[in-house]
């Protein structure tokens, strides 16, 4: 009786828990990039953030957005991806103005010159965008073709969370080539693993289609490897090499 009774609380309770999860899916995974923004505005250095983590996300969230086209999901998911790519295109700004203006004397690239060798390595943001306009214009004509194909849209899907999952696949890299964290943001990592964690649990309990459980799971697995990376060179710093000529000559995106 009480528990029927208290049925007018439970049903806006749980309406209410569900605005929170559908709007932590949407605006969550931007957070992480909030003190890692902040800290490259201070110090006006972006060397230790890899800008191919925008790649690897606006890659992911276009794909899982043409996905959504052919197998239709929750729509917080949808507009979590939209909200990403604006995201990302802010930090690409961010990033490029700041190297840009520490680069001297350095020879203007440009997404035109179609350079493999500089690829995602430009001059100006505008030719991020449209490398992303052209990427999105190409994968768009794909999935219009191919629509109807039950295999290309469950592949597609796949490969959405996929690239995803690959999300800290560079800051690894970056982190193992040049033996230190240095100029990465540790919150933003730490962020990264308690949304990626999140997020598989809703995809767990919500029933989401299979290939965004797993790769949520591959997620987690690189943030905490990324995570010993930063517990590993702070006990463990590498000793400097001698004769360096410069200790700026050792870092790079």
């Amino acid at each position: 009786m009480e528990v029927e009774g208290l049925g007018w609380l439970l049903v806006p309770l749980h309406q209410l828990v569900s605005w929170v999860a559908a709007g932590a899916m949407v605006f969550g995974g931007v957070v992480p990039y909030i003190p890692q923004y902040r800290d490259i505005r201070r110090t006006q250095n972006a060397d230790g953030f890899s800008t191919h983590v925008c790649l690897v996300l606006l890659v992911a969230n276009i794909l899982r957005i043409l996905f959504w086209f052919g197998r239709h999901f929750e729509s917080p998911l949808l507009w979590q991806s939209i909200v990403m790519i604006l995201t990302m295109l802010l930090m690409l700004k961010l990033c490029t103005e700041v190297r840009v203006a520490n680069e001297l004397n350095v020879k203007r690239r440009s997404f035109s010159d179609f350079d493999t060798h500089h690829f995602w390595h430009w001059s100006s943001f505008a030719d991020y965008v449209q490398c992303v306009l052209a990427f999105t214009g190409v994968a768009g004509y794909v999935t219009y073709l191919s629509i109807d194909s039950a295999l290309f849209v469950e592949t597609l899907g796949f490969l959405a969370v996929l690239t995803e999952a690959m999300l800290g696949v560079p800051q690894l890299y970056r982190n193992y080539r040049h033996r230190s964290t240095e100029g990465m943001s540790l919150k933003m990592v730490l962020m990264w693993t308690s949304g990626d964690t999140f997020k598989t649990v809703y995809f767990l309990l919500n029933g989401a289609p299979l290939q965004f459980s797993v790769c949520g799971l591959l997620q987690v697995m690189v943030d905490l490897a990324i995570l010993g990376q930063a517990y590993a060179f702070a006990h463990h710093p590498q000793k400097p090499v001698p004769h360096a000529v410069h200790p700026v000559s050792a870092k790079a995106l």
